[in-house]
């Protein structure tokens, strides 16, 4: 196999588990609902900047780390259910209003951000989907490793951009139509917060059961 067929199958692999919802996926939809377009930009900013790391990540489990992954799965696991579930239990307990003057400022952007970079970086599925999938992409008959592993970061921010971003947009543009309702803002808010706890909750049942 050439290496523009590699990266065909990488970027086909890598559509696959982005697309799928999980924790960040759903982490932008509540931002973007409850916050508006530019908060789930934000949120998918911090995400994008946690899979330029796991990609780094990536590129050094070719060599030692990948023998630290069945120590670190399940803690990373439960870490991150853990957090999750604490957004969405806030997202639960806030009272959500929506103003038509617009999304959220800058604080509220800023905090969506960090907030996506730390989901992004303690989701057990990306370490376990770079270290099981990267060394079968990053290979010496291709070239530098350094040089292989940054495309396949510039083709992981960019697909997270893409349906992240456009997840962000699409949820932000329907979020106008709850201005008029604050009842249905509330209920959309709750709802999200209650998909992050139920998806942390069956994230740490996997991660004890595993164990």
């Amino acid at each position: 196999m050439d290496y523009a067929a590699n990266l065909w199958l990488f970027c086909l692999l890598l559509f696959g588990i982005i697309i799928v919802p999980g924790m960040d996926m759903l982490f932008v939809l509540a931002n973007a609902l409850t916050g508006g377009g530019n908060r789930g930009l934000a949120a998918t900013g911090g995400i994008m900047l946690g899979g330029m790391v796991h990609t780094l990540n990536g590129a050094l489990g070719v060599g030692l780390l990948m023998h630290f992954v069945p120590i670190l799965y399940n803690p990373l696991l439960i870490a991150g259910a853990a957090y999750m579930a604490f957004i969405g239990l806030s997202l639960m307990r806030s009272s959500i209003k929506v103003g038509a003057a617009g999304p959220a400022g800058s604080r509220s952007a800023w905090k969506a951000f960090r907030q996506g970079l730390v989901i992004c970086l303690i989701n057990p599925k990306a370490y376990l989907f770079v270290f099981a999938v990267y060394p079968q992409f990053l290979k010496p008959a291709y070239g530098p490793i350094w040089i292989q592993a940054s495309i396949m970061g510039l083709m992981t921010i960019t697909m997270q951009f893409t349906v992240y971003g456009g997840l962000a947009v699409t949820a932000g543009r329907s979020r106008n139509l709850l201005v008029a309702n604050p009842q249905a803002t509330a209920f959309a808010g709750r709802a999200a917060g209650l998909l992050l706890v139920a998806v942390s909750v069956f994230t740490a049942w996997e991660g004890l059961r595993a164990g």
